[in-house]
């Protein structure tokens, strides 16, 4: 009996589990991917290398491994920067129980992200090349991206941390939204207007990360606890940082979002979908927003345990982005509901209203996040073998054609 069946999945996983249905099977097979990537960073700089590094890739390399690999070399650098750095005090002096991140992490950061970045860039080109693309290509592709969206801004995080010119976590709390909001409208602007405008920020953004791992490996920490007094304002590297993303993650590509919608409707080359169908993708994304603002603003738990709240809300945010994207691409009725927010909905009012459960918060916070994170994981793994096995194609292995 083979150990993997025709999804690429170990036989032993296997369990009466379909989170598809069949008219989203259905659409899945007559899905046509629509791209626009405008940005000058990507078409002159970024295209051009990938294509040039796609050229020396073994034909045998699947381009879900290389998804795949991609996105674990950023959950590795998550699991060492949350070993030397966990409680975000390691770049502040005035904390010596904290020891500074050792510099090799940050060479390490610098080259997983560039070449995280670069697998993710050259994937959808070794399919083309080895002709091997699928609808499930893509639902991976940007499934593990919307998890990266948390992934990315925490690992900034560690390089000025919480004290000392950093800022503290309910300001980092909101820079990881902006950058959770930006992708998840462009899928939610996917499914109106039927094409993906991929974002300028993202190309940018994984640059400059990486720049800014090598000079903290080369200079420290410290180089980046610099400030500026420009009259009443103190400028500084986090200030920047998040100028940045709101200016450019929430002012010009959430505008940009909207201008697209627009077009589609006055030029009519969308869906044409009614308001109720346009705003119902946003009630669960909504619903995450405010039921963890409220528990971040009314109770210390960012405070005390901003890394492992941060996971749990990047977790059911990519959930819910995930079956936004599967929605859009099989152009099936967007989910109104989640079920990871069940357990939200039950946790923070009962945290922040039963005085004796406010002592439980961490505990209860680390058993919600265990549970949404496995959840997740069943949900991406079975989703991944419920579409392969419709395809007829291998998940992590390009099938060799009959010669």
């Amino acid at each position: 009996m083979p150990l993997i069946d025709g999804s690429g999945v170990y036989q032993g996983f296997k369990m009466a589990i379909k989170y598809l249905s069949a008219e989203q099977l259905e659409g899945f097979d007559n899905y046509k991917y629509s791209c626009i990537d405008t940005s000058p960073v990507s078409k002159y700089l970024m295209h051009p290398f990938w294509n040039l590094t796609v050229k020396i890739l073994p034909q045998w390399l699947a381009p879900n491994l290389m998804t795949f690999s991609g996105f674990m070399l950023l959950v590795v650098n998550f699991f060492l920067l949350s070993f030397y750095d966990f409680d975000f005090y390691a770049s502040s002096e005035t904390f010596p129980a904290r020891p500074p991140v050792p510099k090799w992490v940050w060479l390490f950061c610098a080259f997983s992200n560039f070449l995280a970045h670069t697998l993710d860039g050259c994937d959808g080109k070794q399919a083309r090349r080895t002709q091997s693309s699928s609808p499930l290509g893509e639902l991976f592709d940007h499934g593990l991206d919307s998890w990266a969206t948390f992934f990315l801004p925490i690992a900034l995080y560690s390089v000025y941390g919480r004290a000392d010119l950093g800022i503290t976590p309910i300001r980092m709390y909101f820079i990881i939204w902006s950058v959770q909001i930006v992708f998840i409208a462009s899928h939610w602007e996917k499914y109106i207007t039927k094409v993906l405008f991929l974002p300028w920020g993202y190309d940018i953004s994984q640059l400059a990360l990486t720049v800014v791992y090598l000079i903290t490996f080369f200079r420290g920490h410290l180089f980046w606890k610099f400030s500026y007094d420009i009259g009443p304002i103190v400028i500084t590297f986090p200030l920047l940082v998040e100028v940045s993303v709101y200016t450019f993650s929430i002012g010009l590509s959430i505008g940009q979002t909207f201008w697209n919608i627009y077009k589609s409707y006055k030029d009519e080359t969308g869906k044409m979908l009614s308001p109720y169908e346009v705003l119902m993708p946003l009630l669960p994304v909504t619903a995450l927003f405010t039921l963890c603002t409220l528990w971040a603003v009314l109770s210390d738990v960012v405070d005390a345990q901003p890394r492992v709240f941060f996971f749990l809300i990047g977790t059911v945010f990519s959930n819910i982005t995930c079956r936004l994207i599967v929605a859009q691409m099989a152009g099936t009725r967007a989910e109104f509901w989640n079920w990871l927010l069940v357990p939200l909905i039950v946790t923070v009012p009962s945290v922040l209203c039963i005085a004796p459960l406010k002592a439980w918060q961490t505990p209860i916070l680390y058993v919600l996040t265990t549970m949404v994170t496995l959840c997740h994981i069943h949900y991406g793994i079975f989703v991944v073998r419920q579409m392969a096995l419709h395809l007829g194609i291998d998940a992590f292995r390009i099938k060799q054609k009959d010669t």
